[in-house]
């Protein structure tokens, strides 16, 4: 008889204490993971990045999430250099890696 953990997928889990995006522009940050999917609120994004990281001179892990269309095209693109050293910045109305 098959178990399920035999077949089934576990969902990447993302710890770690939540951060907002604000609390993060301009500071470097170490990129651990991230995952992205269909936003859970019906608001002005239709898809969810989840960023996982920490920072290089402290204890402990993080989350973020956002609706960034840039840092989603980023990830997308560069995301198979994880883990990296990145800062995110803030320009006019978007956030974009540094």
């Amino acid at each position: 008889m098959k178990r399920f953990s035999d077949f089934a997928e576990t969902p990447k889990v993302l710890d770690g204490k939540k951060a907002k995006i604000e609390d993060v522009v301009d500071k470097e940050i170490q990129i651990i993971c991230y995952r992205i999917e269909k936003s859970k609120y019906s608001g002005k994004a239709e898809m969810c990045l989840t960023i996982q990281f920490e920072y290089p001179d402290q204890e402990g892990r993080y989350v973020l999430f956002t609706g960034s269309t840039v840092l989603l095209e980023q990830f997308e693109k560069y995301g198979e250099e994880i883990p990296f050293l990145a800062t995110i910045r803030k320009v006019d109305k978007f956030f974009t890696l540094s």
